[in-house]
């Protein structure tokens, strides 16, 4: 228990505060939901979870609901999910989450961001051993006992539970349990904040200031990508 791991963050690179890029992320999360599930979202925990991170990021309930009747319609877009790998500078290994309706555009932009950044996009498995999968919770920190909450909720895939830099509770559980853990949770009346997939990094590459810069820059050149839902990389 006690804080959660978090890689080193720069102050110059204020991470997906940009709201109009927040907005899209969730929309393609939506449309991708919905296509798989249906707009129903009581019977689609997919995109119960969508409309859960919309609000944690003040979208408005408009747009969200536009977002589902779009995913509905005759003219939407097919969103394919993939995964793409590669190194930053430095041999800091990177894995981008893309939502995208077109994936030669998709690759030409990373490889283009790769290069200018000074590292170079991978195969497939070629860092993702680097990294475990995992569904990441926050709730708000209203003065639980975290050894409670952690026996409370060890039959449903808890891995990991702490406080963010922000003092809100964390939980993290594994990749498969990520639906029983999200039921856990509404059954016991606990407020989530946020919910999401993560790649949480099993080893970490330490780097001086001006190092952890280059990385950083290149992280934010993907982040700002159309194409980019997130991206994951283990510098320290």
């Amino acid at each position: 228990m006690g804080r959660i791991f978090e890689v080193r963050k720069s102050t110059m690179f204020a991470r997906w505060d940009k709201m109009a890029k927040a907005f899209s992320r969730i929309g393609k999360e939506i449309a991708i939901a919905v296509k798989a599930s249906g707009p129903d979202p009581d019977n689609n925990p997919a995109l119960r979870r969508c409309i859960l991170n919309a609000k944690s990021v003040n979208m408005p309930k408009d747009r969200v609901d536009a977002a589902i009747k779009r995913a509905m319609g005759k003219d939407k877009t097919d969103y394919e999910e993939v995964v793409y790998e590669g190194y930053a500078p430095h041999g800091v290994a990177v894995i981008i989450d893309t939502a995208t309706d077109n994936t030669t555009r998709t690759v030409a932009n990373l490889r283009m961001h790769f290069t200018k950044g000074g590292g170079s996009l991978g195969n497939s498995g070629s860092v993702g051993f680097l990294f475990n999968r995992v569904g990441e919770f926050k709730i708000k920190n209203s003065g639980q006992n975290l050894e409670d909450l952690e026996l409370e909720l060890i039959d449903f895939g808890l891995e990991e539970i702490g406080e963010d830099s922000e003092g809100n509770v964390i939980i993290r559980a594994a990749f498969n349990e990520f639906g029983n853990m999200a039921k856990a949770l509404d059954d016991k009346g606990i407020e989530v904040i946020s919910s999401e997939l993560k790649r949480i990094p099993t080893t970490t590459v330490e780097l001086n200031d001006e190092q952890a810069k280059e990385v950083l820059e290149l992280v934010d050149r993907l982040e700002q990508d159309d194409d980019v839902q997130a991206v994951f990389y283990n510098l320290k």
